[in-house]
């Protein structure tokens, strides 16, 4: 099983940042939370730096970890770990994406998500809602 990390970056205003996937590639143009395969020995926190520093020109301090996805998109299976995150340098450049977004939960809903991040925003939609509830 191949292990990826996404990452779920909040801005400011409580957006999350989405990211295309280039036409031609796997997935190309579902969109998706960045991130990537972890290397040999790394941490998902480790490999989440990595790949939004890769992915995004971004510094990103992550925090914390939802519920992990299992899905197969025909390749074999993938254990996609998610992470929430912040960014804490630099602003979020496509190097490997065709277009980036920020979105609000209603903005993200109506994106075609890749079938793995589907549950992962249905989990973060849901930690939102308790919280706004609770102030």
């Amino acid at each position: 099983m191949i292990e990826v990390v996404a990452g779920l970056i909040q801005d400011g205003a409580g957006r999350l940042l989405a990211c295309r996937r280039p036409e031609g590639k796997h997935l190309g143009g579902k969109w998706e939370f960045p991130g990537g395969k972890l290397e040999a020995g790394e941490s998902p926190a480790e490999a989440l730096v990595r790949e939004l520093r890769e992915e995004l020109d971004v510094t990103v301090e992550p925090g914390t970890a939802l519920t992990p996805v299992v899905h197969d998109y025909g390749r074999g299976p993938i254990r996609l770990i998610p992470l929430c995150c912040r960014i804490v340098d630099g602003d979020p450049h496509p190097h490997e994406h065709s277009e980036i977004r920020w979105g609000t939960a209603d903005e993200l809903q109506q994106l075609d998500l890749a079938e793995a991040d589907l549950p992962i925003l249905a989990e973060w939609l849901g930690l939102e809602a308790s919280r706004q509830q609770a102030t």
